[in-house]
């Protein structure tokens, strides 16, 4: 910017910090767009039962590999601000339903890719946005008619929704059980409130232990908690156990105020140190009386109390963590008390089994056979720690499904059916829309027809054959659920094939990827702000004209070197 003077002559008005980057109109729009479908196009390959994995490397050299594409936007070290909001897409997506990740970061590719053939053909962006808006409302509208109910009871759709999960997961091999425990555990803590079911999947812990197979992998109807018995003479097996749960120190508490006891002779010490052997006993005395068999303690236990409780035969674990009590709570039917006066035999947890075991060389304590426990425990084992990682990510995102289908009671067919469903009625939907708002709205219908041409393109299918024979389909009135058969490269009814999704993963998608479009399009400026402070630039012709290095490879913006 410059300030013409009466002389004739120019003085340059600063307005932005010197070495502040900025670009605006078209150009800041190509750039984060650019950047956005980058990153989009890191994840496509990992879509669908046929997606390739992504070996991940951090910078102290941990290794993880995977295709769950939360996963992958989380490692990733994104730099530009435009792709940083695609990894908040995938976020958003796997804390809200846990499952459709990649889903959502191709689709939000794809909606920038057909924006920018309509900004080339100077449509506003206002207008675009605009479009983008009445098209995914409308897509709501049309996956929910497409939907169809599922109940609770309904034990094999379940397990189908969890397998369709899981068959895109690097643990395909073991979907049939990890699906069978995913539908169990929810079932298990699934709650009803109002007429609504509710399942909180915090309520079901993971552990992993690397060392036998997947197939090893149990759902345990109780707890596991990563602690051993405290006391070596305490029992390592325990059967029909009551269980009393406790938050307060088994120790003789310390006065809170600078205090001095004078002890003149030996026989004084021998009644303070008696007395305090008594106190001890009657705390291990009181849990013994209140009929319990084993203690969980969230807190320490003096090493005194520990051989009177071993001595009584009572298992007992201390340091447990808070999370873990509330779980043992919900899983065992007891009470946590935070005064040990108030034990009691009602407020006593009960399980059928409580035993120590020998993992490799760590050991756990196994709280089995709960009845009717409203907290359970999957044990993951696998051949290494990339296995039971994998497996993690993979059962977190069986368990969200199951979730999502148990507490909303609707799923749509996979395979690509319902966004072919939706790329049709939105066609049709933007000749209703009219205007340059038309031209939106079909871009966005042919945006969503991305999801179905990568799962073909992923399979080694051709995109295009593939894409005409599913279109024909859908143009005819039983066609709704008619999606791509990977394995054959067929279109074929996947309710048939019992490929299955929850509604709320694909409504959520669809929701994620208009909003981080929207906002994208709707830059025109892009101004980076180099740090404040340190030493000034370096004059021109300082190092030889390097300008504050910034003509090293690799090394722009370095904002200058002390000199």
């Amino acid at each position: 910017m410059k300030n013409d003077m009466s002389q004739g002559g120019t003085v340059p008005v600063l307005v932005l910090k010197e070495g502040t980057g900025r670009s605006t109109g078209r150009e800041a729009q190509k750039n984060n767009i650019m950047a956005a479908k980058i990153v989009a196009e890191t994840v496509k390959s990992t879509l669908g039962p046929c997606g390739m994995d992504k070996m991940l490397v951090t910078s102290f050299g941990d290794v993880a590999i995977t295709n769950d594409g939360a996963t992958i936007m989380k490692e990733l070290d994104v730099q530009h601000p435009a792709a940083k909001m695609l990894v908040e897409v995938a976020k958003a997506q796997d804390n809200e339903v846990g499952d459709g990740t990649t889903t959502a970061v191709v689709l939000a590719g794809e909606l920038l890719a057909k924006a920018e053939t309509l900004l080339d053909k100077n449509v506003h962006p206002t207008v675009i946005i605009e479009g983008f808006k009445k098209a995914s409302e409308k897509a709501q509208e049309i996956l929910d008619k497409v939907a169809f109910p599922v109940k609770l009871s309904d034990e094999k759709t379940l397990r189908d929704v969890a397998i369709t999960s899981l068959s895109s997961k690097g643990i395909s091999n073991a979907k049939e059980l990890f699906a069978k425990m995913a539908v169990d555990a929810v079932k298990q803590v699934a709650e009803e409130t109002d007429g609504k079911t509710k399942a909180d999947i915090d309520l079901i812990k993971i552990v992993k232990k690397h060392g036998k197979s997947l197939e090893e992998t149990e759902l345990v109807k109780g707890m596991v908690i990563d602690k051993q018995v405290a006391n070596p003479q305490m029992p390592k097996l325990v059967d029909n156990a009551k269980i009393a749960l406790l938050n307060a120190k088994l120790e003789i508490e310390k006065t809170e105020f600078d205090a001095k006891i004078n002890i003149e002779s030996p026989d004084q010490m021998k009644s303070f140190l008696d007395e305090e052997e008594r106190m001890l006993k009657g705390m291990s005395d009181t849990i013994v009386k209140a009929g319990a068999n084993v203690l969980f303690c969230e807190k320490g236990i003096d090493d005194m109390a520990l051989h009177f409780l071993g001595r009584a035969g009572i298992l007992t674990v201390k340091s447990v963590s808070s999370s873990d009590m509330e779980k043992l709570a919900r899983a065992t039917g007891g009470k946590i008390l935070s005064n040990i006066k108030d034990l009691h035999a009602d407020a006593l947890g009960k399980a059928k089994k409580v035993e120590e075991v020998k993992i490799g060389d760590d050991k756990l304590i196994y709280i089995r056979d709960c009845k009717n426990p409203k907290a359970v425990t999957v044990v993951i084992r696998g051949g290494s720690d990339h296995v039971v990682d994998e497996a993690e990510r993979s059962l977190h995102d069986a368990l969200c499904v199951i979730r999502n289908v148990v507490e909303d009671g609707k799923i749509v067919a996979g395979g690509g059916a319902p966004e072919a469903e939706l790329a049709k009625n939105l066609r049709a939907f933007a000749v209703k829309v009219g205007g340059r708002e038309q031209l939106a709205v079909e871009a966005f219908a042919e945006a969503v027809e991305a999801i179905p041409l990568t799962l073909a393109e992923n399979a080694g299918l051709d995109p295009i054959d593939i894409m005409v024979a599913l279109r024909a389909k859908h143009e005819a009135a039983e066609g709704k659920t008619f999606g791509i058969d990977v394995t054959t490269g067929k279109i074929v009814d996947m309710c048939g094939l019992l490929i299955l999704e929850p509604l709320r993963v694909k409504q959520q998608v669809i929701k994620s990827a208009t909003e981080a479009t929207n906002m994208i399009l709707k830059i025109d400026d892009l101004i980076s702000i180099k740090g404040t402070g340190g030493a000034p630039p370096m004059p021109p012709g300082g190092m030889g004209g390097m300008g504050g290095m910034g003509g090293m490879g690799g090394m722009p913006g370095m904002g200058g070197m002390p000199y």
